[in-house]
């Protein structure tokens, strides 16, 4: 098992829900964390947070959907802390609308958030590992890049995409001890994901969880660290979802 005591890891859309508990977990893990996010006032206040309670984490502004953005980002993380050992790729955006209304700009935007950060995130990170021996990616994708969602085409594409992608950058790079992992959760309640917003749909997502609930934020935290910490797993797309593909 590989200690996260004194690695360096990035977190995209590390403000809040998944990533703000991946901050956290690696945090607690011992790791110094660049917290990265498009929300910079929301982003600062959880940095001062987390630095408050003992925490080494820094923030970075980036729109992962720009490629000098991400570039930025990890030079900005080598340069702070010395080195990069992890990258999660959890930054990620969803729209709802049947197919046949969704605009080209809509569907064009998720892909960007989505998929091509992974590789924004991912070429930049390998840059960086290949000097130092090694690193570990970990890919957040999405039931939703398993089964399919009417109504959520974009995402279903973008989702399916980090899957394959997580899986090719693990067979052309697990030699190099660059390993690269995906987590797929299911529904997680976090933002808007909840009773009050959501009412009778609410009960409907959780009808579709075997276990009975929702995930929670931290329970996706704790597989990518999982994840980052087992040495001998690459090019898995680990489901976290309480039975929901299951059934």
């Amino acid at each position: 098992m590989l200690s996260l005591q004194d690695k360096v890891a990035i977190v995209t859309g590390g403000s809040s829900g998944i990533g703000l508990a991946t901050v956290k977990a690696f945090v607690e893990k011992g790791a110094k964390v660049v917290l990265s996010d498009i929300n910079k006032e929301t982003g600062n206040q959880q940095v001062t947070a987390i630095r408050e309670a003992g925490g080494e984490v820094s923030f970075f502004e980036a729109n992962v959907a720009e490629e000098a953005a991400v570039q930025a980002l990890v030079k900005f993380a080598v340069d702070t802390y010395g080195k990069l050992d992890i990258i999660v790729n959890n930054a990620g955006i969803g729209i709802l609308s049947s197919t046949h209304e969704l605009s080209y700009e809509d569907y064009e935007r998720v892909i960007k958030v989505n998929q091509d950060s992974i590789y924004f995130g991912a070429k930049f990170a390998i840059q960086e590992f290949l000097k130092t021996g090694g690193g570990a990616i970990v890919n957040v994708a999405s039931i939703l890049g398993k089964v399919g969602e009417a109504g959520a085409f974009a995402y279903n594409a973008s989702k399916g995409a980090v899957n394959l992608m997580t899986k090719s950058l693990a067979a052309e790079y697990s030699s190099k001890n660059i390993r690269t992992n995906s987590v797929c959760p299911g529904y997680v309640e976090s933002g808007m994901v909840n009773k009050e917003a959501l009412g009778d749909f609410y009960d409907g997502l959780v009808a579709r969880h075997p276990i009975g609930r929702l995930g929670r934020p931290e329970e996706i935290a704790h597989a990518i660290v999982f994840l980052c910490e087992n040495e001998f797993v690459t090019g898995t797309n680990l489901l976290v979802d309480g039975g929901y593909t299951a059934v």
